[in-house]
């Protein structure tokens, strides 16, 4: 296990913290389900090899009902039958987005017309936000090395 090389950086810039806490109540309440927002945010996480989002990716996404069956198997979701389709949606989004240097068309027309047959416009503005959202917190505690439990 490493150790934290410094402070998360939005914690030592406060008003950045504020920013981007703003940013999360926003996309809290732009009325998608709040399962589908843990469930994204803890496999953009996984991805990115972040503890701290992963640790409370974890406890999220128990908050809002994602059941134990998927919290353990989100890693090999299309793999699994615990998924719905529109959760397989925002997850197929989720990755592609998380993954964008990895392939010419990070984000296929076929994710997204997967995931735009499940969401309208503004509940894809609300995913990909979140997803946006993930990969900052992410980049800002892996490089650190934020611990997980340490918040």
């Amino acid at each position: 296990m490493s150790t934290e090389r410094m402070p998360n950086p939005a914690v030592l810039i406060p008003e950045a913290m504020e920013a981007l806490m703003a940013l999360n109540k926003a996309i809290a309440g732009a009325g998608l389900d709040g399962k589908l927002l843990a469930l994204s945010h803890l496999r953009a996480s996984q991805i990115n090899g972040c503890a701290p989002c992963v640790a409370g990716g974890t406890h999220q996404a128990r908050q809002h009902g994602v059941t134990p069956d998927q919290t353990h198997t989100v890693a090999a979701w299309r793999e699994t039958p615990y998924f719905s389709d529109e959760e397989r949606a925002a997850l197929a989004l989720t990755e592609a987005v998380t993954r964008l240097a990895d392939r010419p068309d990070p984000v296929s027309d076929q994710v997204w017309d997967q995931a735009a047959t499940h969401f309208d416009q503004k509940e894809l503005a609300a995913l990909l936000l979140s997803i946006a959202m993930t990969n900052a917190f992410n980049r800002l505690n892996v490089p650190t090395r934020q611990q997980a439990g340490a918040w």
